[in-house]
């Protein structure tokens, strides 16, 4: 059986409001499975709401696993879920989630993130509070509190506590982000030698080696434990990604491609994480020389119905990718349009889209269009910011390719006409 996480059951089901004995030890698998980055969450979830539809926190972590990710349609979701907990008796722990929770879905994640900071101020081994800040600081590009937040509990943690390994993993992400890349490698090998099946350490494991440019190692890693990430996880497509990124810079452009259509495009997912993985793969296949064929055409049909999300500027981004490397002028303009709109609006997507968003979308068009000072004008701005887009450094990349490949053929363009 997998390893729970820290031993809510050793409470008794009499601590957790609507719950019994049954209902918990799914509860205790659901968020086992989702620190571990494992399929079963939801399953576990919906199974232990069966026994006890009034079990408060199993409403609020099926909230956070809506919440968690870039997709609107899933917050929406979120917000159903939330009602049905708010209206339950709830103690003041509980409650503390819940008002988290309602930060969230209200698309404030500052006040999201200092609501889950003071419920770890009060129990930093509340496992559920702490994986869920971290995705937050994560999405939003908080490298700071990334780093700090994990830190500041792990001295509560030790070895012999169901989870440690997932929060081990979680630190070591945030070591990697903050360019700490022995000490990340380090933290991640600890973690998976005590749980080897831990796809978010593998995860680390494959940021370390893109980091530190050792791309032979990572796809021999990726390799030699894909039955650990590839099998009944929530991180299989993005590890495909992470092998995709390793052959491109190996030089195995065809192996890329192949990588693409068998384990990131083959079954045409319109899940909106998996769209990113497209986007940015098939752009570095594109920078490499590789022929995208008609990949591109197919990819930014699947982005067209998110060009009016308003919600993401990383997403907006890579769907910028796709309508570019597609040569889709007309859906590359109206997401162009979406922005300047969005720009002056007084939420976190106006925020980014202002810093961002725009200008980095903006120099994506340029590229596409041949116009490498405009392109070199808008990307070459955002190196400072490119942090507030979310995400890690490995996927932000793709900006500072583009913008050196704009450099370049701009070199070769002023040699060429020297020579002549």
């Amino acid at each position: 059986m997998d390893p729970l996480p820290r031993g809510t059951s050793a409470k008794g089901p009499q601590a957790f409001t609507g719950a019994t004995p049954e209902a918990l030890v799914l509860y205790e698998r659901a968020l086992s499975a989702f620190q571990r980055w494992r399929g079963g969450s939801e399953e576990n979830l919906a199974r232990a709401l069966e026994l006890a539809p009034r079990f408060v926190m199993a409403h609020a972590l099926r909230a956070y696993l809506l919440l968690v990710g870039r997709d609107p349609k899933r917050v929406l979701a979120a917000k159903a879920t939330l009602l049905r907990a708010a209206a339950l008796p709830a103690n003041d722990a509980e409650r503390r989630h819940l008002r988290a929770i309602e930060a969230t879905v209200a698309d404030d994640y500052d006040q999201a993130k200092a609501r889950l900071q003071q419920i770890l101020a009060r129990d930093p081994l509340d496992a559920l509070a702490l994986q869920v800040a971290h995705s937050c600081d994560y999405v939003t590009g908080d490298i700071t509190c990334l780093e700090g937040r994990v830190a500041s509990v792990l001295p509560a943690w030790s070895s012999g506590m169901p989870g440690y390994p997932a929060v081990l993993a979680m630190y070591a992400f945030s070591l990697e982000e903050s360019g700490r890349y022995d000490e990340a490698e380090q933290a991640a090998r600890e973690a998976l030698a005590l749980d080897p099946k831990d796809a978010r350490a593998h995860h680390v494991m494959a940021h370390v080696f893109e980091m530190t440019e050792r791309a032979e190692a990572g796809e021999r890693w990726l390799r030699d434990h894909v039955s650990a990430w590839g099998e009944d996880t929530l991180v299989a497509r993005h590890c495909w990604w992470h092998l995709g990124l390793f052959q491109l810079e190996l030089g195995k452009i065809d192996a890329a491609i192949r990588t693409y259509d068998e384990r990131i495009r083959g079954d045409r997912s319109e899940e909106v994480a998996d769209l990113v993985d497209a986007s940015a793969l098939l752009w570095r296949v594109a920078l490499a020389g590789g022929d995208a064929g008609a990949r591109w055409p197919e990819l930014a049909a699947a982005w067209a119905p998110h060009i009016e999300d308003r919600f993401c500027s990383f997403n907006d981004m890579h769907a910028m990718l796709a309508f570019v490397g597609a040569g889709d002028e007309a859906r590359a303009l109206l997401l162009e349009q979406v922005l300047v709109d969005s720009q002056s609006s007084p939420t976190r997507h106006g925020q980014t889209t202002r810093d961002i968003g725009l200008p980095a979308c903006r120099g994506l068009m340029a590229f596409g269009q041949g116009d490498d000072a405009r392109a070199i004008m808008f990307l070459g701005s955002l190196p400072a910011l490119a942090h507030r887009l979310g995400g890690s450094h490995a996927q932000r990349d793709v900006l500072t390719l583009t913008l050196l490949r704009a450099v370049e053929r701009t070199r070769r363009r002023r040699a060429t006409h020297s020579a002549h």
